[in-house]
């Protein structure tokens, strides 16, 4: 079986400026991405490893750690309103020309979500190839706001309203819901060959991270996630 591991970051971060590359905990926060790539790869013969940012600082960070790739995103697509469907779809059709091979599936490697372990990864994987209708899987934690009980919109009047209007008196009697994480996602080939423009589809599994999991989008994102590193805060090693 061919994998492609991808690993995405442009440079234009809004919320985290130059995040892809800034420290953590001592290392470049895409290190961390490119271990668990390089581990994964390590263990599964076929696997592959691609970066796709368009910024050449990414790309000279990258190659310290041992990931080298002659790929450079299109300018096109690293817009702020660019999909990811899109850019793993540009990079797919790269791999696959330059090394004159066919994937069956890409494993995405969030470089914002770094608090994954090989486990995870082996776990999603076992639990995609055990069902042949799904399309792909990716990772979820449980949420701390539910949208049937205590997320809430604007309605067209002023006031407000829960999004998933129920009847549940408390959280915990809510129906369950997920919090997608952005750590991995697996891919099979056919959700590009069907030109999906979303991770989520009729046939999506999700993955159900038992550790914290989640991704830099604000600074003081960064900040906990250093505390928790620096201060070995983790009961699981990443």
């Amino acid at each position: 079986m061919n994998i492609l591991i991808t690993i995405c970051g442009r440079g234009g971060s809004k919320g985290i400026p130059r995040k892809n590359i800034r420290n953590l905990n001592g290392k470049p926060l895409i290190s961390y991405a490119i271990s668990h790539a390089r581990s994964f790869a390590a263990l599964n013969r076929g696997t592959d490893i691609v970066l796709s940012t368009d910024d050449q600082d990414i790309k000279s960070v990258a190659e310290e750690f041992g990931l080298t790739t002659a790929y450079l995103r299109p300018e096109h697509l690293a817009g702020d309103t660019t999909g990811k469907m899109e850019v793993l779809n540009h990079v797919l059709d790269y791999q696959e020309s330059l090394h004159k091979k066919t994937y069956d599936l890409i494993l995405d490697l969030d470089i914002t979500s770094p608090l994954r372990t090989q486990e995870d990864l082996k776990n999603g994987l076992q639990l995609l190839l055990a069902d042949e209708k799904a399309y792909n899987i990716f990772s979820v934690s449980r949420p701390h706001r539910n949208p049937y009980f205590n997320v809430i919109e604007l309605k067209e009047d002023g006031y407000c309203k829960v999004v998933k209007p129920s009847d549940s008196l408390s959280r915990q009697a809510a129906p369950k819901v997920y919090d997608m994480n952005a750590s991995f996602y697996f891919f099979r080939r056919i959700c590009f060959e069907k030109g999906f423009r979303s991770s989520i589809t009729e046939r999506s599994l999700f993955y159900l991270m038992d550790h914290v999991c989640f991704d830099l989008d604000e600074p003081i994102d960064f900040e906990m996630m250093e505390f928790l590193l620096s201060q070995e805060k983790l009961d699981f090693k990443i």
